[in-house]
């Protein structure tokens, strides 16, 4: 009697569980049935054209200057960093025209040795007009005069010519005479004879 009640509980586990063995068996045989009905759009991307990234320079140097023109004496209108990248429009010899919003035209220059170009060979451009500085460098001439030398002109001394040189001359006829006319030769000889006669007489007297 007690087995009397068991039985329909376990004849309803047995069809609820076959049930859904055969639930789950259609779902896997058929997985299409769980996808949306709706349509993905596909995505496709436009091809970006030629373009330049800035190339790796050395580590004191970050950065590449933007022209105005082709040229390293135009004025510089921005800059690049390493890695950066523009769209390239055209080249002319060494410089690279970029896309470069809030110049005129909105194009500049870059040194094509500073980047690598990508996506296509640049067509050859017109550069622009040669641009004109924005302040005209003028000298104030004040401060020019402070600077200024003036040379003073002055005189060069004139030349005296020398009176002419006077070799003093000698008699040769009158050399050696005194004031009185008598050589001196003479006067020397008397003196030492008047010398010896008196020293004769003193011997003689001594004795």
């Amino acid at each position: 009697m007690k087995y009397r009640y068991l039985r329909p509980i376990i004849s309803m586990l047995f069809v609820t569980m076959l049930a859904a063995f055969i639930v789950l068996g259609t779902v896997r045989a058929n997985p299409l049935q769980q996808q949306p009905t709706g349509t993905i759009p596909t995505v496709t991307s436009t091809p970006r054209g030629t373009y330049i990234i800035v190339n790796s320079l050395s580590t004191s140097e970050n950065q590449v200057n933007v022209r105005f023109g082709p040229s390293a004496l135009t004025e510089k209108v921005g800059v690049l960093l390493v890695g950066q990248d523009a769209n390239a429009v055209g080249r002319y010899g060494e410089w690279v025209q970029i896309e470069y919003p809030g110049t005129p035209g909105g194009t500049a220059w870059i040194y094509a040795n500073y980047v690598t170009v990508y996506g296509g060979t640049l067509p050859l451009v017109e550069p622009p007009p040669t641009s004109t500085p924005k302040v005209t460098q003028t000298i104030d001439p004040t401060l020019a005069a402070q600077f200024l030398i003036t040379p003073v002109e002055t005189r060069m001394p004139t030349f005296t010519e020398p009176p002419p040189l006077e070799i003093p001359t000698f008699d040769v006829d009158g050399q050696g005479a005194n004031a009185g006319g008598i050589p001196m030769g003479l006067i020397i000889i008397g003196l030492a004879s008047l010398g010896v006669f008196l020293g004769i007489i003193a011997v003689i007297s001594g004795r």
